[in-house]
């Protein structure tokens, strides 16, 4: 017997990165920054533990959200704070969607999107990206509460046009959400379109470019009629005392995210240039991470496995459209230089079943 809701018990859920929990690993799987976060953090978290954890947090957020939109040029009241990105995704889905309420989202992307469809028990409209990564003109579905596009997009790595994004603001019923997550790492991004459309929520994450994947930092940004309603949904306390300093401390020191950011771009390049002279497919990438393509003949799913043999972990999506590729996280430069290395030495002894 179940005691489960039916559509509960028929989900499989979303499954996250590999988090070795054993040796040592070279991890190139999860997309977290190879850097460390900011001393300014560091010591700012060290300081802030003290006898006040025993007291509540600040419910919403006020200091990170002054700092953010000092920073970005918006108004707090235009800024909310969430538990990682993903606990704004979860307010988002239950703020704007019920059961069978259509919710879009491109694929392959995020898969966490279909996942909080389920959990509401609503209508997922999975829209295949075209061969090259843009978005299909069938993208908008008439009715739909909520469209998800990840800019740039993860796995691919991939970027729509700031002025494609608002192109479909303006055609899209529901709320447009756009989960920048990686757009530190990208030339553009779609900050300034929140002003122009009532209907975008702009999401960003501390998690990547400010190496705090750690402490689940994310900030939405949208129109204040949309801030205010998202509000009634969140939980009490849903950022913690430690989460909003080290938000501040992070967003104050943009010169220490900006040198890191310059250093992932630049072995980024070097990563894409190697993976290309061994035969593979690049997409072009506007993140923290590339999507490999294998060449004809070789398995990805054996170099990843091989790869893990030799304690160096990058992530293979067995699903259509990706289990030919590998995406591989942008890691220090003697990091990348070690799967470079071995990666040449699976592809010469491709008799091991690789090829």
């Amino acid at each position: 017997m179940s005691y489960f809701k039916e559509h509960i018990e028929k989900m499989t859920g979303y499954v996250p990165g590999e988090q070795p929990k054993d040796g040592i690993y070279t991890k190139l799987n999860t997309n977290e920054n190879p850097y460390p976060p900011s001393q300014k953090v560091l010591d700012t978290i060290r300081n802030s533990i003290n006898e006040n954890l025993r007291l509540y947090p600040d419910p919403i957020a006020t200091t990170a959200r002054v700092k953010i939109a000092e920073v970005l040029g918006t108004k707090p009241e235009c800024v909310m704070a969430g538990n990682g990105s993903d606990d704004l995704l979860s307010i988002i889905v239950r703020s704007f969607a019920g059961p069978g309420d259509k919710i879009v989202f491109p694929y392959p992307s995020y898969m966490l999107y279909n996942t909080l469809t389920e959990l509401q028990n609503g209508t997922p409209c999975m829209i295949d990206f075209t061969e090259d990564y843009t978005l299909p003109e069938d993208f908008v579905v008439k009715g739909a509460k909520v469209s998800f596009i990840a800019n740039p997009n993860s796995p691919s790595g991939t970027m729509i046009s700031p002025r494609e994004i608002s192109r479909l603001a303006s055609k899209i019923d529901g709320v447009l959400v756009i989960d920048e997550a990686y757009a530190d790492f990208s030339d553009e991004n779609c900050l300034s379109l929140v002003e122009r459309h009532d209907n975008i929520l702009l999401l960003r994450t501390l998690s990547k470019s400010y190496s705090l994947a750690g402490i689940r930092f994310g900030f939405c940004i949208a129109q204040e009629s949309l801030i205010q309603g998202m509000m009634k949904v969140k939980d009490s306390y849903n950022v913690d005392r430690l989460g909003i300093v080290a938000a501040v401390a992070a967003i104050e020191d943009q010169k220490t995210m900006a040198e890191h950011v310059v250093k992932i771009r630049k072995t980024r390049e070097y990563l894409t240039k190697a993976l290309q002279e061994m035969g593979f497919f690049i997409y072009p990438s506007y993140t923290n991470f590339i999507l490999a393509r294998c060449m004809e003949g070789v398995s990805a799913q054996s170099l990843y496995e091989e790869l893990k043999n030799r304690k160096i972990l990058v992530r293979y999506f067995n699903i259509r459209r990706l289990d030919d590729c590998l995406r591989i996280t942008i890691g220090t430069q003697e990091e990348i230089d070690l799967l470079i290395k071995n990666l040449k030495e699976l592809l010469l002894i491709g008799a091991k079943g690789i090829k």
